[in-house]
């Protein structure tokens, strides 16, 4: 079927020469035609911006206003096309020492307007000859407005891009034929073959007019890939973590024989439930040294303790989610990549007198419930005791993160890191070494002065 939000044919055959001749006097040039086709019969036309080819995934958006390259090559895409929501991207090129990955994991990209002359001193290249070398396809010259109230009304599914097939029913039998990424283990095909060290001499040097130098490593940390971004391990070496980065399923045995003072669990891409082999070494780890987890690191705590998953309708992507800490009371807007996420209740029954006097989940599953009344509630959790709701999505009420009150243990479901994003969330960081250094109350960190520490402005320095 075909949506009253699709897109027409750019022109008609007989308008095609000076259609190509106005564009061979603009930066644009002349561009391939391009289609973008939805597993529910949804129908895009626009140009090629990318490398040639086809490229099958899950389609979503992001709602960041920057950071672009940053979004295409989070090894969290794994298996989907992104759609940018922004109107131009591309305008400040591309900086190699941003990428978050050695090779970008997802299928393609959508956007409104690519800029192909971007202005900015530390750009390399522009983003389409970053997309090219890569071997990304992309399109452009769609209303990305309509495809993003589209994935909101129908829901994430499966699309395909092709700047070599445009005969709709061809494509929509490829999209059909295509597998679902509930159920496939993403983490392996993203994380690092071996084990390897990660300290201040991987910080890139192109950004040090911005941010300070680091602190001093205090913490030995492994830190499992499952898809790290390489900004997290920044920001925990920053944080004074000297890294040991190990791959997705390292025994949890090997990981106690390092006696590291603590485990990091990262961000990572796909169905969590598929990831076993992660979440059974947590389950072993949790109460033998202190543990932070976030996004698919997140998750795989909550599995570690029984917890359910459920798929988010669209999910959460971009720099602009807005989340309660229920233990201080602050709002931050965060930074997110995921497409699933944590039912709370299922990892226990709420403990009324930590609670609030509260006996009873809410009935809806809004997690707002708490935040409206300022409280984070407790449950007890068969395998490791009491469990802590400490983060809240406002824009939803889905959870965004836990503490084991009885383990030293917590995560969070976004990333801290401010790449791209805000610097509200960067407390995570500290409240990590504090967890590491016994303070038994690391979670309630004034955030508006936390959120400063390590940046340079003015040529001054600030400090957490």
């Amino acid at each position: 079927m075909q949506h009253s939000a699709v897109a027409q044919p750019m022109a008609s055959k007989n308008e095609m020469p000076l259609a190509e001749r106005i564009l061979s006097q603009t930066s644009k040039s002349a561009q391939r035609p391009c289609m973008l086709v939805l597993a529910d019969g949804a129908v895009f036309y626009g140009r090629a911006c990318g490398a040639r080819g086809e490229a099958v995934g899950e389609i979503c958006f992001n709602t960041s206003l920057e950071g672009y390259l940053e979004v295409l090559t989070d090894p969290s895409y794994a298996g989907q096309i992104i759609t940018m929501t922004y109107p131009q991207i591309g305008n400040y090129g591309v900086n190699l020492e941003d990428v978050q990955s050695g090779t970008p994991a997802l299928r393609g990209m959508v956007v409104h307007d690519m800029c192909r002359t971007p202005s900015n001193w530390r750009s390399d290249m522009s983003l389409p000859e970053f997309l090219e070398s890569r071997g990304i396809v992309a399109i452009e010259g769609i209303d990305t407005r309509a495809l993003t109230r589209h994935i909101r009304d129908y829901g994430a599914q499966q699309a395909i891009i092709s700047t070599e097939d445009l005969d709709i029913a061809s494509l929509k039998a490829k999209v059909d034929a295509a597998p679902s990424i509930v159920g496939v283990n993403l983490a392996r095909t993203v994380s690092c073959p071996v084990e390897h060290s990660f300290g201040t001499c991987d910080l890139p040097q192109s950004q040090a007019f911005a941010v300070a130098d680091p602190a001093e490593g205090r913490f030995r940390v492994v830190a499992y890939d499952c898809g790290v971004k390489h900004s997290i391990l920044q920001g925990l070496v920053r944080a004074g973590c000297e890294l040991t980065v190990v791959p997705w399923d390292t025994p949890a045995e090997k990981v106690l024989a390092k006696n590291p003072d603590g485990v990091f669990l990262s961000n990572g891409p796909g169905d969590p439930d598929a990831v076993e082999e992660t979440y059974a070494q947590v389950r072993e780890l949790i109460g033998k040294v202190p543990i932070f987890g976030i996004c698919l690191g997140h998750q795989m705590v909550s599995l570690a303790c029984g917890g359910q998953m459920e798929k988010l309708k669209f999910g959460h992507r971009g720099g602009n989610q807005p989340v309660m800490n229920l233990v201080s009371g602050r709002v931050e807007i965060t930074a997110q990549n995921h497409g699933f996420g944590l039912v709370f209740p299922s990892l226990g029954a709420l403990v009324p007198e930590e609670s609030g006097g509260v006996a009873e989940h809410p009935a809806d599953g809004d997690l707002r419930f708490w935040s409206e009344r300022h409280i984070a509630p407790v449950v007890m959790n068969e395998r490791f005791g009491r469990i802590r709701l400490t983060h809240v999505n406002l824009n939803d009420g889905t959870c965004e993160g836990i503490q084991l009150l009885d383990q030293p243990c917590f995560c969070v479901q976004y990333h801290p890191e401010a790449s791209p994003g805000p610097t509200d969330a960067h407390y995570l960081f500290t409240a990590f070494t504090r967890l590491m250094a016994g303070d038994s109350d690391y979670l309630n960190i004034d955030i508006s002065k936390d959120r400063l520490a390590g940046w340079k402005f003015g040529g001054e320095v600030t400090n957490a």
